[in-house]
């Protein structure tokens, strides 16, 4: 009986000790790092943290080259009380980028999100639905841009979108910026995949029109412009 009572306090530790040796589940939250467009100063990322390529998560978020654009694509941004904004993407520099923006506006994810970040003269930023520069869709993708080893040449002038993103090259999700005005310290930094063909007047009246709380362009809740939706057209 003693014999049998050891080997089954033996087994029940055993089984408690591979119980407790199971990994842990990995902090997904996105709440403590701003998607940023850079600064408008000399402060651009060096991208000096970027990720191997063999990452697999990168594959997984950015997903298999089957499902990824090609060729150019259309867009319209539409604002309240302000107008439409027309852009065309380009898919053959920036498939991955071009892509999850265009599936993200097919599903409506941008309908009633703002422009929560507007430095006049730079840039102005939203597609974040938390409305404060810390959210992002269910997931990341792979930084298009030379500093990470992807070969881009859409400079950031004056009418071209572009990913927002964290020091993590790889962070950009859903937030993405327009080019009030030329920024080429941000080339080979972030992943611009278009530009504007209609309305970048209404770039210019939100940029004149909205009140800000910094120098970094911090836009309070009630003042944020609003985008009615995103329409892809092709």
């Amino acid at each position: 009986m003693k014999k049998a009572t050891i080997l089954i306090l033996c087994a029940a530790l055993f089984a408690s000790v591979i119980t407790g040796c199971g990994s842990e589940p990995k902090d997904t939250d996105q709440n403590g790092s701003s998607n940023t467009a850079g600064t408008s100063g000399d402060g651009s990322l060096d991208g000096s943290d970027s990720g191997s390529e063999e990452d697999p998560d990168a594959d997984s978020d950015s997903g298999s080259e089957e499902t990824l654009l090609s060729g150019l694509h259309h867009v319209e941004i539409e604002i309240d009380n302000y107008g439409t904004v027309a852009l065309e993407l380009d898919a053959d520099t920036a498939p991955i980028s071009v892509t999850n923006f265009v599936d993200l506006a097919k599903e409506g994810f941008y309908d009633g999100l703002t422009f929560h970040r507007i430095i006049s003269g730079f840039m102005i930023q939203g597609g974040d639905p938390s409305g404060n520069g810390t959210g992002g869709s269910d997931k990341e993708i792979k930084g298009e841009f030379s500093s990470n080893g992807i070969t881009n040449d859409i400079a950031h002038d004056r009418g071209v979108i572009s990913m927002a993103r964290s020091n993590d090259p790889d962070s950009a999700s859903s937030q993405f910026f327009i080019m009030h005005q030329d920024s080429p310290h941000l080339d080979g930094n972030y992943a611009a995949f278009g530009h504007v063909t209609s309305g970048i007047e209404i770039v210019d009246q939100i940029c004149e029109n909205t009140p800000v709380q910094d120098d970094n362009g911090t836009v309070n809740a009630d003042d944020q412009p609003v985008i009615k939706t995103i329409r892809v057209i092709d």
